[in-house]
C-alpha cells in the first residue's frame, strides 16, 4: 500500500511577497501613521486652530473650546474606524478582498488632499473631517487586510503573513514619530506636508495592487470561478500543481454549505460558531483593555519623573517605537515556530508583570528616586511584551478560526469591538488615572491575567492546520458535529454547486 504524499509546504514566492507588501503598506501603514501623526506636533496644530479662529472672530479661543476641538480631532479617528468596521463585511462580500482594499484608498487620498490645503484654506474643520475619513480607511483596512493576507498565504505561512498587519501598523507609527519631530516636519511650515503624506502609500497601492491576484479562496468559494482561482494559486505558489489547495478549498466549501452566508445577527445565534465568536471578542477587547494606549498616555509623565527633559522626551518616544517595531518583526519571525498560543500567553505575562511593577515604581519613586528609572524599563518591557503577542497575533487567529461564509460577519464584530474598546480606553482612562493614580495599572494587570486564562483554557493552537481542521476542534467545544471529509475518488474538474442561500443582513 502506498503511503500518502505529505502536503507540500508553501514558500515565500516573489508574487506572494510583493502582494503582501503592496496590500500592507497601503492599508495597515495608514492606520499606524494616523494614530501617531497628530501627537507630537499637537502644539503646532493647536496654534493653527487658534490663529484661524482669531482671523475670523478677532479674539482667541477659550481654553474649553480649544480642548473640545482638539478632542474632536483626536476622537474622530476611532469613530471613523468604528464606521469602517461596520461596512467592511458588505464590501468584502460584494467587491472581494483586493477590491475592498483598492476602493478603500479613496478614504486616504481625499483626506490627504484636504489636510494638505487646510492651512492655505485657513480651515481647521478640514482636518477634523479628514480624521473621520481616515478612521473609516483604518477601520476597513484593519479587517480587510488580515482577511486578504490570510487567504493568500499557504497554511504554514499564515502566521507570518498575518502578523504583517501589525508590523506595518507599527511601521506607520514609527515613521509618523520620526516625521513629526520638530526638526523634520512637526513645525509651523511642515505640518501640512506631514498630514498629507498619508496619501502616498494609498497612491502606491492603487498603482500596484491591481497587478496581483484576488484571494483564490474568495474566487473559488464565493466567485465560483475555479479556473481563475487555480491560476491565482499557481502565480502565488510558483508551481503548476496546486490541486491539494484547490481540494482543501472544496472541502471547506462543502463543510459550510449548510450555514449559508451568515449575517452578524445570525452569527450571534449560530451555535456551531459560539466559542469562535466569544474568542475574537475576548482577544480584541483584551488587546485594547490591557492598557497599551494607557501606557502610551502615561509615558511622558514617567519619562519626566526620571529626569528626561520635555524637549528630549520625543526622542525617548522614538526609542520606544524602535522596541515596538523590532519585537513585532521578531514575533512575525517566530510565530510559525512557537505557535500562536505561546506568543499570546508569554506576551500577556510580560504585560501583566510590567503593569504590577510599574504600579510599585510609581507609588514609591518619591521615597526612592531611583525607582523612576525602573518606571522607564517597565514601559519598554510592556511595549516589548505587547508587540510579541497581544498586538500582532489576534490578526492571525481571527482569520483562522472562521470559515469563508462567516468570516466577513465575524470581522465586522471583531472590528467593532476593537474600535469601541479603543475609544473607551482613550475616553475613560484619564478619569480613572485622576481618581486612583498609579493603582489604575493594577486594573490592566488583572485584564492581562483574565485574558491569558481564557486563551489557555479555550483557544487551541492553530499553527499548521487548515481552516476546516480548526473548525472541527471548536466543534467539540460547541457540542456540534461536523462531518469528516469523504474520500474523493474523482479528482477531475469540479462542478461547483449552486451558491448557498444567503441570509438577510
Amino acid at each position: 500500500m502506498e503511503m500518502p504524499t505529505p502536503p507540500r509546504k508553501g514558500r515565500l514566492q516573489p508574487t506572494l511577497v510583493l502582494a503582501t507588501l503592496s496590500a500592507a503598506f497601503g492599508s495597515a501603514f495608514q492606520y499606524g501613521y494616523n494614530i501617531a501623526v497628530v501627537n507630537t506636533p499637537h502644539k503646532v496644530l493647536k496654534s493653527f486652530y487658534n490663529d484661524t479662529y482669531f482671523e475670523r472672530h478677532g479674539t482667541f479661543m477659550d481654553e474649553k473650546v480649544m480642548l473640545l476641538l482638539w478632542s474632536c480631532t483626536v476622537s474622530m479617528f476611532p469613530l471613523g474606524g468604528l464606521l469602517g468596521s461596520l461596512i467592511v463585511g458588505l464590501l468584502v462580500d460584494r467587491c472581494g478582498r483586493r477590491g475592498t482594499l483598492l476602493i478603500n484608498n479613496v478614504f486616504a487620498i481625499v483626506p490627504a488632499i484636504l489636510m494638505g490645503v487646510s492651512k492655505v484654506a485657513k480651515a481647521f474643520e478640514l482636518i477634523i473631517v479628514s480624521r473621520v475619513l481616515l478612521g473609516v480607511c483604518a477601520g476597513i483596512a484593519y479587517s480587510a487586510l488580515p482577511m486578504y493576507l490570510g487567504e493568500l498565504a499557504p497554511k504554514n505561512l499564515r502566521g507570518t503573513l498575518g502578523t504583517m498587519t501589525e508590523v506595518f501598523v507599527i511601521a506607520g507609527v514609527f515613521l509618523a514619530q520620526i516625521f513629526s519631530l520638530r526638526a523634520v516636519l512637526g513645525n509651523p511650515a511642515g505640518w501640512p506636508v506631514l498630514l498629507a503624506l498619508t496619501g502616498v502609500p494609498a497612491l502606491l497601492q492603487l498603482l500596484s495592487l491591481p497587478f496581483f491576484p484576488e484571494s483564490p479562496r474568495y474566487t473559488l468559494i464565493q466567485g465560483r470561478d475555479e479556473d481563475t482561482a487555480r491560476k491565482a494559486l499557481r502565480k502565488l505558489r510558483g508551481r503548476a500543481d496546486v490541486e491539494d489547495e484547490v481540494e482543501e478549498m472544496r472541502v471547506e466549501d462543502e463543510a459550510e454549505k449548510a450555514e449559508g452566508r451568515l449575517s452578524v445577527l445570525n452569527l450571534f445565534s449560530f451555535r456551531p460558531l459560539r466559542w469562535q465568536l466569544v474568542s475574537i471578542i475576548v482577544l480584541m477587547a483584551g488587546q485594547q483593555l490591557s492598557g497599551i494606549n494607557a501606557i502610551n498616555y502615561y509615558a511622558d509623565m514617567i519619562y519626566a519623573s526620571a529626569g528626561v527633559e520635555a524637549a528630549h522626551s520625543q526622542y525617548v518616544t522614538v526609542g520606544a517605537g524602535v522596541v515596538n517595531i523590532v519585537m513585532t518583526v521578531v514575533s512575525a519571525g517566530i510565530i510559525e515556530w512557537l505557535g500562536r498560543r505561546r506568543l499570546l500567553l508569554v506576551g500577556y505575562g510580560i504585560c501583566g508583570s510590567a503593569c504590577l511593577t510599574l504600579t510599585l515604581a510609581l507609588l514609591f519613586q518619591s521615597t526612592v528616586p531611583e525607582l523612576s528609572y525602573l518606571g522607564i524599563i517597565c514601559v519598554f518591557a510592556y511595549i516589548a511584551g505587547h508587540s510579541i503577542g497581544p498586538s500582532p497575533v489576534p490578526s492571525v487567529v481571527r482569520t483562522e478560526i472562521f470559515l469563508q461564509s462567516s468570516r466577513p460577519a465575524a470581522f465586522m464584530v471583531d472590528g467593532a469591538v476593537h474600535w469601541l474598546t479603543n475609544f473607551i480606553v482613550g475616553f475613560v482612562f484619564p478619569s480613572i488615572q485622576e481618581a486612583i493614580g498609579a493603582y489604575s495599572f493594577i486594573i490592566f494587570a488583572g485584564i492581562c491575567l483574565l485574558t491569558a486564562v481564557y486563551i489557555y483554557v479555550v483557544i487551541p493552537e492553530t499553527k499548521g492546520r487548515t481552516f476546516v481542521e480548526i473548525n472541527r476542534i471548536f466543534a467539540k467545544r460547541n457540542k456540534v458535529e461536523i462531518p469528516e471529509k469523504k474520500e474523493v475518488i474523482d479528482v477531475g474538474p469540479h462542478r461547483p454547486s449552486l451558491p448557498a442561500l444567503e441570509t438577510s443582513f
